[in-house]
């Protein structure tokens, strides 16, 4: 049986230096089972405290990195769980084995968000099999660094907005109409989509436009008492990043923030959990900052 409330040493974040030194490149889509220096998303220390129980969460982008961490945050809370992926069928299968280690059903649905039929067939699909749906997670998302914006390819600029910004629309059309009083949207924006960045000026434009969508989807589901809210993550170590970064800034990831080392997932998904739940009751579209102290565009 799991044991929720056990006590854990917190583990050693890795530094820059770290980074550094066990910087690697990976292919597109990168499995973050192939990764020399796996992402820290067990939450070995977390205390959990039953803040979700009763719930569903459907959560896109639940293969590795960001998604995991909060799948498995959520069934730690006491929730069942829903993953989305699209392409990596091992990272997903260990996500599961991971949800259901806390004792909870997880749901594995290879989808593509991009595809808006494909979005309703993810929440009628949830619905069906865990019995309702509370809690939408969209965190799928598709960066590439392009060193020069003028050789940015249209086919990167169109998949970057149909994965970031339409999926993203897609999802809370399909689940709007299911959720009730008291349920809620999360949105994982970004730093980048607030301070710029050069190599993914696609990117940090579809970041901008989550922060907004939160904002907008927040008043509109106000009345309803639905909330939506969004995680704005700094630097954080996933697979994302040795299968989209050069070599040059694998190396230095995570530098440029105050605590001059990247995040890892597991530190991201306490925020998801906050927003869940009803400790996070009066917060409807924020944008919460997770990153580390990167506070401005200097590097």
């Amino acid at each position: 049986m799991p044991t929720k409330n056990a006590a854990a040493t917190p583990p050693k974040r890795p530094t820059a230096k770290d980074m550094k030194e066990h910087a690697q490149k990976l292919p597109y889509p990168a499995k973050q089972a192939d990764m020399k220096f796996q992402p820290q998303t067990s939450l070995a220390a977390y205390r959990a405290a039953g803040k979700l129980e009763g719930k569903v969460a459907l959560i896109t982008g639940a293969d590795s990195g960001i998604g995991r961490a909060v799948a498995i945050a959520f069934a730690k809370e006491g929730a069942d769980v829903a993953i989305l992926f699209n392409e990596n069928q091992a990272d997903a299968q260990e996500t599961r084995r991971l949800v259901e280690a806390e004792g909870r059903k997880c749901q594995v649905l290879q989808l593509d968000v991009r595809d808006r039929e494909q979005a309703f067939q993810a929440v009628r699909l949830v619905r069906e099999e865990l019995g309702g749906l509370n809690i939408l997670v969209n965190n799928a998302a598709f960066q590439m660094a392009q060193e020069k914006f003028e050789d940015i390819p249209e086919a990167q600029i169109r998949r970057a907005f149909d994965t970031n910004i339409m999926g993203y629309m897609w999802m809370a059309q399909a689940v709007i109409p299911h959720l009730q009083s008291g349920d809620c949207i999360i949105n994982t924006g970004s730093i980048v989509g607030i301070v710029g960045i050069p190599i993914l000026v696609d990117y940090a434009c579809t970041k901008a436009g989550i922060h907004a969508l939160t904002k907008s989807l927040a008043l509109y589901l106000g009345e309803r008492n639905i909330r939506v809210n969004c995680v704005v993550p700094g630097p954080v170590w996933t697979p994302n990043i040795p299968g989209t970064m050069p070599l040059d800034e694998i190396e230095k990831f995570g530098h440029e923030v105050a605590l001059k080392r990247p995040g890892q997932p597991e530190e991201l998904a306490p925020a998801y959990v906050l927003l869940a739940s009803q400790d996070g009751s009066f917060m409807t579209g924020a944008l919460v900052h997770v990153t580390g102290g990167k506070l401005s565009s200097d590097e």
